[in-house]
């Protein structure tokens, strides 16, 4: 089963997950990044990378985030979403956003 980006990516955006992810499988959108599953290997080499935790494998997923499971395939195919393969800054207000728990509500899809 492929991984998963989840709630904690929503307002912080950190791209270090995609510089070390052998199939280029990061979409990223305005304010979220979601792994497209069917280019995803299973490798794991992008968890670490991420510093708010927020890539998990799909079977391990929390019974609060399994939403995200089907958001990250239907986003990976969104019109406007773009493959990124080289990371970038984080979103200005990151910081402020990281231990925020609840933010689906502000994932921006255009």
């Amino acid at each position: 089963m492929p991984f998963v980006v989840t709630e904690s990516c929503i307002q912080c955006k950190h791209t270090d997950c995609v510089d070390v992810c052998p199939m280029d499988c990061f979409v990223e959108g305005p304010n979220f990044l979601v792994i497209n599953p069917s280019e995803c290997i299973d490798c794991s080499v992008c968890v670490p990378e991420c510093p708010v935790d927020a890539i998990v494998n799909a079977d391990e997923i929390a019974e609060g985030q399994r939403a995200f499971v089907e958001l990250n395939e239907r986003l990976a195919n969104h019109p406007g979403w773009k493959p990124i393969n080289r990371s970038k800054p984080a979103l200005p207000d990151h910081e402020a956003w990281a231990g925020v728990k609840a933010k689906l509500h502000l994932l921006r899809l255009e």
